[in-house]
């Protein structure tokens, strides 16, 4: 069984160590700029944020009280993740009285998750 494993590890790999020099010289800079682009799926890595965010793709907008409802929480911490989501250009806010009501910041948003769902849902193959 340990060989097996170990034969597994060894084929995901390459046995020689060259590169294609031109396409590295080509992609190396244009990957360059994908950088920040961690911090939405840091946001998004947290359970009860990607839950909240996920029912603002079902609802153009929710109360800061109805949040924590859906997602189970005091106030206080629907509050706190509806603030990063905003500090992290998610989402944005609008007070009306005493209540304030979150939206996502835009489209790109709500397609991010619509496709991290669907993907999530495909059936792995055997």
């Amino acid at each position: 069984m340990a060989e097996q494993a170990i034969k597994k590890r060894t084929n995901d790999t390459c046995e020689t160590f060259c590169y294609d020099e031109k396409l590295v010289a080509d992609l190396k800079p244009r990957v360059e700029r994908i950088s920040g682009v961690e911090q939405i799926f840091k946001a998004l890595a947290d359970e009860r944020r990607v839950k909240i965010v996920y029912a603002l793709t079902l609802e153009e907008e929710l109360c800061v009280c109805d949040v924590s409802n859906i997602i189970g929480c005091t106030t206080a911490t629907a509050s706190h993740h509806l603030r990063q989501l905003k500090k992290m250009n998610l989402a944005k806010h609008r007070k009306e009285g005493k209540l304030v009501f979150y939206s996502l910041k835009d489209e790109h948003v709500r397609q991010l998750v619509s496709i991290a769902l669907a993907h999530s849902e495909e059936e792995v193959p055997s």
